[in-house]
C-alpha cells in the first residue's frame, strides 16, 4: 500500500514539474512511509525523486527505523553534535543531484530548520510550492483508510456519550474538558489527540473557537462540546450542542435551525457536487430563518491525518466532490455576548451519495 503511494506521489511530481519534494514529520511522511518520526530539535527529512531511490537524513539515535520503511531508503544519520548535521544533507542533495532542480516544500509543515539545512545542500535550488502536487495524494481515502476514520468518530462519541451524565451546572469548562480528555483516551483514542476539545458554554459558546475557561456552567447556558479522537494516524472531529437546564425559546429555535442546516448540508454532499453546493445549501436554511449574520465560518473542511485539509467546503470552491473524500458539516449560529450553537458530523463521499460516520443523536439534550 505504501509503496503504491510512493509511485503516486512520484507520477505527481512529474506532472508538476518538481524534480524532488522533501518531508519532514508529520502527515504526509506518515503517509508515505506508515511509520512516527518525531518532530524535534534534531531534523528528520525524506527526499523522494522520480525514478530514485528515496533518501533519509535522520538523527543516528532513529536509525531503527530505516528497517521498518516498506521501501528500501538510502540514510544519511548524523550525530549529535549540531555541526556534523549540515554534511548530512548535503549528501543527501548529492546523492539525487538535487542542487540546481526544483525541490517542492510542504509551507504549512517544513520549518527553517530543515529548509536551512536543505538550502546549505543545494544552494542552487528552487524551492516551490508542492500544495498542489501533494493535494491529491492524501484527498481521496481508500476503504482502509474510512475504517480507520470510522473508528476514531465511535472512540469520540464513545467517549462524549461516557462524559454526558457527569455534567452538572456548576462544573466549569476547564473541567469538562480535562474529564473529556480522559475519557478519550479510556475508549482508546492515541494519546496525541487531534486538538485540544473545545468545552464552552453561554457566552463563551457564540465564540467558534473558544478555548476551556474557568467560568462555572449556568442554568439556562447552551454548551458547545467540538472534540475528535485519533486513531491509527486517522481523526475525528465531532460538535454537539447540549441545553444546561432549561433554556430560552429562542435558544430552542435557533437549535432546531442549526439541526436543519447539517441536515441539508449533509444531503447535498454527492460525487460530482461542487463544495460550494453543501456550503450554500446548509447557509440557505439558516439565511431564510433570518440568522445568516450570525453564521460567520465555513460550513466544513477535510479530515483524515490532519484536522484541517482539502476539501474545504466554503462558498467559492468548485471543487467537485468525489468517492473517497472525506470533510466536516458544521454549521452554526452565534448570538454574540448570549449563546451559541454548532452540529458537526463527519462524511465520506461514496459512488452514489455521502456517508455520514457520526451517528450521535443531533437533537437537544438537556444535562446538569
Amino acid at each position: 500500500m505504501t509503496l503504491t503511494r510512493l509511485n503516486k506521489l512520484t507520477a505527481s511530481l512529474r506532472t508538476g514539474g518538481l524534480d524532488a519534494v522533501i518531508l519532514n514529520p508529520g502527515p504526509t511522511l506518515k503517509y508515505l512511509s506508515g511509520l512516527n518520526f518525531h518532530l524535534m530539535e534534531r531534523p528528520v527529512v525524506l527526499f523522494v525523486a522520480p525514478d530514485q531511490e528515496p533518501v533519509l537524513v535522520l538523527p543516528e539515535l532513529e536509525l531503527p527505523k530505516v528497517n521498518l520503511f516498506p521501501y528500501k531508503v538510502q540514510a544519511f544519520a548524523y550525530g549529535e553534535n549540531p555541526s556534523e548535521w549540515e554534511n548530512a544533507f548535503r549528501k543527501a542533495a548529492q546523492a539525487l543531484r538535487l542542487d540546481g532542480k526544483r525541490i517542492g516544500v510542504e509551507p504549512r509543515q517544513l520549518r527553517l530548520l530543515e529548509f536551512r539545512h536543505v538550502k546549505a545542500g543545494a544552494p542552487e535550488a528552487d524551492f516551490p510550492d508542492a500544495t498542489d502536487v501533494l493535494a491529491g495524494l492524501r484527498l481521496r481515502k481508500d476503504k482502509t483508510e474510512v475504517d480507520t476514520m470510522r473508528k476514531a468518530v465511535r472512540i469520540a462519541q464513545s467517549a462524549l456519550e461516557a462524559l454526558i451524565p457527569q455534567i452538572k451546572i456548576g462544573m466549569t469548562e476547564k473541567e469538562l474538558s480535562s474529564e473529556l480528555v480522559m475519557q478519550l483516551l479510556k475508549h482508546g483514542s492515541e494519546s496525541e489527540i487531534p486538538f485540544a476539545p473545545i468545552v464552552s458554554a453561554g457566552p463563551n459558546s457564540a465564540n467558534p473557537h473558544a478555548s476551556p475557561t474557568d467560568r462555572k456552567l449556568q442554568a439556562g447556558d447552551l454548551l458547545v462540546v467540538d472534540w475528535g479522537a485519533a486513531y491509527d494516524g486517522y481523526i475525528s472531529d465531532l460538535t454537539r450542542t447540549f441545553a444546561v437546564g432549561e433554556m430560552e425559546d429562542e435558544y430552542k429555535k435557533i437549535h432546531k435551525i442549526v439541526q436543519e442546516a447539517n441536515a441539508a448540508g449533509r444531503a447535498a454532499a454527492k460525487p460530482g457536487v461542487p463544495c460550494a453546493d453543501v456550503d450554500r445549501a446548509a447557509r440557505d436554511v439558516i439565511e431564510k430563518a433570518g440568522y445568516g449574520i450570525y453564521f460567520t465560518h465555513r460550513t466544513g473542511h477535510g479530515i483524515g491525518m490532519e484536522g484541517h485539509e482539502g476539501p474545504y467546503i466554503r462558498g467559492d470552491n468548485l471543487q467537485l466532490l468525489e468517492p473517497g473524500m472525506a470533510f466536516t458539516v458544521e454549521p452554526g449560529i452565534y448570538l454574540i455576548g448570549r449563546n451559541g450553537v454548532r452540529i458537526e458530523d463527519n462524511l465520506v463521499i461514496t459512488e452514489s451519495g455521502a456517508e455520514s460516520l457520526s451517528d450521535m443523536p443531533r437533537e437537544i439534550q438537556v444535562v446538569g
